[in-house]
């Protein structure tokens, strides 16, 4: 018994805690009541895409609306051709289309939630990528109408996930809150990425590990993800992401 209440009580220390305090803090905003009345025009983030001929890959991640915006975020891929003069936007959402492009700008508030940059690639590197990602996108298992569960997934993390997973090239994770990003696709129970850097175990998203070069040590407790940062010193807190270096 003695086992099981310290098991609670480090449970509700790394994970619940953390998750109280961030819904507090969320709650005294000023924030978005509806949809229609939050900003979602372009953060300025991304040069103009005329300014620059270079091939580019961009992860974002940004806050989400609602109660839900305490402890979740929302991700979306941005890529560009060599010589194009428009970005082309993947995201994964729960109405329409799921996987839809270009409904918003590639830099866009999201919920007034200025979005933060995962990862950016440019250059050869990108160029040599981008059919990669794309093969990643169209392969995506849950990419027709009706393959979005908003908890534990597969929703927009998931996606988001499922190919940065698929192309490890692009070096990143998403952030710690992004809820459903550890759902693996088909009830896979355990996955270890292409180039060997990374594994994943879990059970449906609610209860797993994710280690290695860009994962760190984590554990996943019911969406939520406590754990270390290795490549960037740092400690991953549940709803509030990464703090270190």
């Amino acid at each position: 018994m003695k086992a099981v209440k310290h098991l609670l009580i480090a449970i509700f220390a790394i994970y619940l805690l953390p998750t109280f305090a961030s819904a507090g803090w969320w709650a005294l905003q000023d924030r978005p009541v509806r949809w229609n009345q939050a900003n979602w025009g372009s953060a300025g983030i991304l040069p103009k895409p005329e300014e620059s001929d270079e091939a580019a890959i961009y992860v974002f991640s940004a806050m989400t609306g609602g109660l839900k915006g305490a402890v979740a975020s929302h991700a979306w891929i941005v890529t560009k051709e060599r010589g194009a003069r428009a970005y082309t936007r993947y995201d994964k959402v729960g109405w329409g289309s799921p996987i839809r492009r270009n409904h918003r700008p590639a830099d866009a508030f999201w919920y007034s939630n200025r979005p933060e940059l995962v990862t950016v690639v440019t250059g050869e590197d990108a160029e040599r990528l981008i059919p990669k990602v794309e093969a990643a996108i169209a392969a995506y298992p849950y990419g027709e109408p009706g393959g979005y569960t908003i908890w534990p997934g597969p929703n927009s993390n998931t996606f988001v996930a499922f190919v940065l997973r698929s192309v490890p090239q692009l070096g990143a994770v998403l952030p710690s809150h992004a809820v459903g990003r550890d759902y693996l696709p088909n009830g896979e129970f355990l996955h270890v990425d292409e180039d060997g850097r990374d594994m994943h175990l879990t059970l449906r998203g609610l209860l797993g590990l994710s280690a290695g070069m860009r994962s760190g040590f984590e554990i996943h407790f019911l969406g939520l993800v406590a754990g270390l940062d290795i490549a960037r010193p740092g400690i991953k807190i549940p709803a509030f992401g990464r703090i270190g270096v």
